[in-house]
């Protein structure tokens, strides 16, 4: 990848999110909270239904870095998000951003956001991505 000030990164789009999805990512990651898994509670709490982790959220902005910055070239050094908007099972999320900073020892600022089928942004962060040598 030839990388510039404010070049765009290649969007990477995942498939809309699933309940079982939802429930294996709970196992995986033994966050077994009941917003993520129990509709009932999920309504209780306010929501029209079970909420996708926020960490998987996350966990798709790194796919959104591997894709961009192979991992046998770049390493990731830091890595920081904020969530802003909830994603629900059938959301379908592109992740995408564009490089902020090239330093001069070639390391790079990636500013990342995540957003969902209607354009909504569900999390933005930020990245350092260092050239392997």
């Amino acid at each position: 990848m030839n990388c510039e000030l404010n070049q765009l990164l290649k969007p990477l789009v995942k498939p809309s999110i699933t309940r079982e999805q939802l429930q294996e990512y709970a196992i995986a990651s033994e966050d077994n909270n009941p917003i993520h898994l129990d509709e009932v509670f999920a309504k209780k709490a306010g929501f029209p239904s079970v909420i996708a982790h926020g960490m998987l959220s996350m966990a798709f902005l790194g796919d959104c870095l591997n894709y961009n910055f192979p991992p046998e070239k770049f390493e990731l050094k830091k890595f920081s998000c904020r969530f802003k908007k909830v994603t629900f099972p059938g959301d379908i999320i592109t992740s995408s951003g564009k490089i902020k900073g090239v330093n001069p020892d070639g390391s790079l600022i990636v500013t990342l956001w995540s957003e969902n089928q209607s354009g909504q942004h569900t999390l933005e962060g930020e990245a350092l991505m260092t050239p392997r040598t």
